[in-house]
């Protein structure tokens, strides 16, 4: 009798594993509908980037020059070692590898990629900046990030001559910051406020508005970093190409990498938030993710969207060169409570190369964050927005297997991928 047990407990642990681990047969063909929503995750479905219309110089050329020199020079900086390229590294997606971002000191988020964000109408984790420029900004005056100031950066500008040149061909004569407190910022140390609260009204305007300028010509250098296609942009087209809807078997993608598609379009969900060529929605999502270590659960959007209404370098600001008309985004953003620890969905192509993952990478892998959603744990603030899935272990290798086809090299001229 005991063997007689002992054999069906080896048999159901034996059916257990053999389930779990075990491949079962995935078609290869695709309905019409399948294919159109394949199609429509690809980059030939990328529209062209619009101008942002709050920034005169978002597509000028000399701007992205200039904005190119800027993002390596490390004397924007007050160590004169940081760099906007010391946490967005073009070799790593312009990401750091890194769970949070050390440039003066350590940060408080991972550093995203900048590879096609220039769609996103929002910006950090959280959305608190409403235009790539306005980002552009933030870092800078930051104390554990560049930890410099506004009027060292217009002084940087004042007093390199090529600079100097280039900033005035495109926004007109630069204001007079001689005997300006060089550490005069409205932000920082009480000291630094002070000294700030010292200077004219006009002079302050003055200075902020030749600093967002500097962030305008950021942003246009950033346009330029796009997304390559793919093996899995190169699957979609071939697809988009047959004549008898998906059904003809491609050698693009293998069995796995396929079954991992369907999964990702169908059972996982993921494509929810993960859509459209870049895939992402753009939105923020609460997907109960653990706060980072020794740092209070993040209210996310909630607090990102009040942080942004209240920016002086958003869309509506006197920096913008948007009209009001031109700023919906930012005036009819929703502050409802279900933004309570919600964070931005991240794009998910070349997702390979820019570990660790989420707001605080606090997860490692891509393994690890299939994992988390599926089992969707409980939110520390909040709803878990995501469900759990149940997927078996072969599934998730073969989501895994999937998100690797969305590698590729950027799109971008090899000249922008480094320091002149």
């Amino acid at each position: 009798m005991k063997k007689l047990l002992l054999i069906f407990i080896t048999f159901l642990i034996t059916g257990f594993v053999a389930w779990d681990y075990l491949a079962l047969p995935v078609s290869r063909d695709w309905s019409p509908t399948e294919v159109a929503l394949i199609h429509s995750l690809s980059l030939s479905a990328l529209p062209p980037l619009l101008a942002d219309s709050s920034n005169s110089v978002s597509d000028n050329e000399q701007a992205v020059e200039l904005g190119h020199q800027l993002f390596f020079d490390t004397r924007m900086s007050g160590s004169g070692k940081v760099s906007c390229a010391t946490c967005h590294q073009p070799d790593l997606m312009f990401t750091d590898g890194i769970a949070l971002a050390v440039g003066n000191g350590i940060g408080t988020r991972n550093t995203p990629s900048l590879a096609g964000i220039s769609y996103s109408p929002w910006f950090y984790w959280d959305g608190r900046k409403d235009s790539q420029w306005a980002q552009a900004l933030a870092p800078i005056e930051a104390g554990h990030e560049h930890n410099f100031s506004r009027v060292q950066v217009a002084q940087l500008i004042a007093n390199d001559s090529s600079y100097k040149t280039q900033y005035e061909t495109l926004f007109g004569a630069l204001a007079d910051v001689n005997g300006v407190p060089s550490s005069a910022t409205p932000l920082g140390t009480p000291d630094q406020q002070t000294q700030w609260s010292s200077l004219t009204t006009e002079s302050q305007t003055d200075i902020s508005r030749l600093f967002s300028n500097v962030g305008k010509v950021l942003a246009a250098y950033q346009r330029q970093l796009m997304p390559g296609a793919s093996r899995f942009d190169a699957y979609a087209q071939s697809l988009a190409a047959d004549t008898d809807a998906g059904s003809h078997p491609s050698s693009v993608l293998n069995g796995t990498e396929i079954a991992g598609l369907r999964l990702f379009i169908d059972k996982g969900q993921c494509v929810s938030c993960h859509n459209g060529p870049l895939f992402t929605n753009h939105e923020f999502h609460n997907t109960g993710i653990l706060s980072v270590a020794g740092q209070l659960p993040s209210m996310g959007r909630y607090d990102g969207i009040r942080t942004a209404q209240q920016d002086p370098f958003n869309c509506l600001g006197e920096f913008s060169d948007a009209s009001s008309a031109q700023c919906s985004e930012l005036r009819f953003a929703r502050t409802a409570n279900d933004l309570v620890g919600a964070h931005k969905t991240p794009t998910l192509r070349n997702a390979s190369l820019t570990a660790p993952y989420m707001h605080g990478g606090q997860i490692a892998s891509l393994r690890g964050v299939l994992q988390h959603y599926n089992l969707a744990p409980v939110s520390m603030l909040s709803h878990n927005e995501a469900k759990p899935l149940g997927l078996r272990t072969v599934e998730l290798r073969q989501l895994e297997a999937f998100l690797l086809t969305l590698t590729a090299p950027l799109a971008t001229p090899a000249k922008w991928l480094q320091a002149l």
